[in-house]
């Protein structure tokens, strides 16, 4: 009779989440983005996601064997593909191969295997990647492709891969023509001449005939970064998507985006002519990107309600706080593994009240 009536172990309630299921919705939310990102700069971020990929893979495979864990379950949860993918996104898209190599290398191997594993590792493995390239290669980690430029100087599939495998570009023409500094960075960078906004608004916010004309890259877009806004506009679908579907809640991106645009309208309410508005700060970089798909990962982030939003406002401040008066022109990253830092703390001080106790 006990063998007809076998009742299994709880939980009796389960659900069709599984961490490929959650990789896998993460990676579909970001294809806006990254098609908006090959519309505007070409082809080179296409060459960087499926190297990246294919070096997490092998590493990931490499940790597994070493560590004596079966490769086929952890290869196929998705995750290293997603660490992959984030990273590739971050590093300008004609980056030579072997940046893209030392940076995945260092996520897969050191972010996360070193510390135990997927659901072990006390920092986001994609954002010690790009730390470690930013801080290490600042020259290939800072030439980007104006929109403009690439509009000029389109380089197709093959032209893109031959550069980042060899070095190779079209006769006549240098990297010298295609790479400039992000608006983050140009924008940093005249106001410490002394510029005001205005200025370079007069200087960088020409229209695109204007600037051809006068050979002078625009930064300003309509709301944010030249060409920068509708990257971001659309790392914002793909993370609304992700809202939806409740691969993310809402706590971490909410509070990050508010306190971010909070801190800039402050200060561009004291000085308009010193501080940009909060659009330009919440649609240039990686903002988007570090709201919706990095800041919410649910292995480095905190857990209860109330931490999730204690932890996505520190995010957003240490962006500002690092953009406007730090070294670097972006912060995502920096601001991100300083606040997976704090998680133990935040989640010590807001732990969620246990049924049926008083405290």
């Amino acid at each position: 009779m006990s063998r007809l009536f076998r009742t299994a172990t709880s939980p009796h309630v389960t659900t069709s989440n599984s961490v490929t299921r959650v990789m896998m919705t993460v990676f579909l939310a970001l294809i806006p983005g990254i098609a908006t990102y090959v519309w505007l700069f070409g082809w080179g971020v296409v060459i960087n996601i499926l190297f990246a990929i294919l070096v997490a893979l092998v590493c990931e495979g490499g940790m597994l064997w070493l560590r004596k864990r079966p490769l086929k379950p952890f290869l196929s949860d998705g995750s290293a593909v997603v660490t992959a993918t984030l990273l590739a996104l971050t590093i300008p898209p004609l980056s030579p191969w072997w940046i893209t190599l030392i940076g995945v290398g260092f996520a897969i191997i050191v972010g996360k295997h070193l510390y135990g594993g997927l659901g072990y590792n006390p920092f986001n493995p994609a954002m010690l990647g790009y730390v470690l390239l930013l801080v290490s290669f600042p020259r290939e980690m800072t030439s980007w492709l104006p929109v403009i430029t690439f509009s000029q100087h389109p380089l197709d599939f093959t032209q893109s891969l031959s550069y980042i495998l060899g070095g190779h570009l079209p006769p006549g023409l240098t990297i010298d023509a295609l790479s400039e500094a992000t608006p983050l960075d140009s924008l940093k960078n005249n106001l410490r001449q002394g510029n005001t906004i205005a200025e370079i608004r007069a200087q960088l916010g020409l229209d695109d005939a204007t600037s051809r004309m006068l050979s002078i890259i625009p930064i300003f877009g309509n709301f944010g970064g030249k060409g920068w806004e509708w990257v971001n506009f659309a790392y914002l679908l793909g993370g609304l998507f992700l809202i939806w579907r409740r691969i993310i809640g809402w706590q971490i991106p909410v509070a990050m985006l508010a306190s971010l645009a909070g801190m800039s309208l402050i200060f561009y309410g004291v000085n308009g002519n010193a501080y940009v508005s909060p659009m330009f700060h919440l649609f240039a970089g990686a903002t988007m990107l570090g709201a919706f798909f990095i800041a919410t990962d649910p292995v480095t982030a905190a857990t209860s309600v109330q931490g999730r939003l204690v932890y996505g406002a520190g995010i957003g401040i240490l962006v500002y706080i690092i953009r406007v008066w730090g070294g670097y022109p972006d912060a995502v990253a920096f601001s991100v593994l300083l606040m997976n830092m704090t998680v133990p703390l935040i989640d010590a001080r807001f732990k969620p009240r246990v049924f049926g106790h008083l405290k």
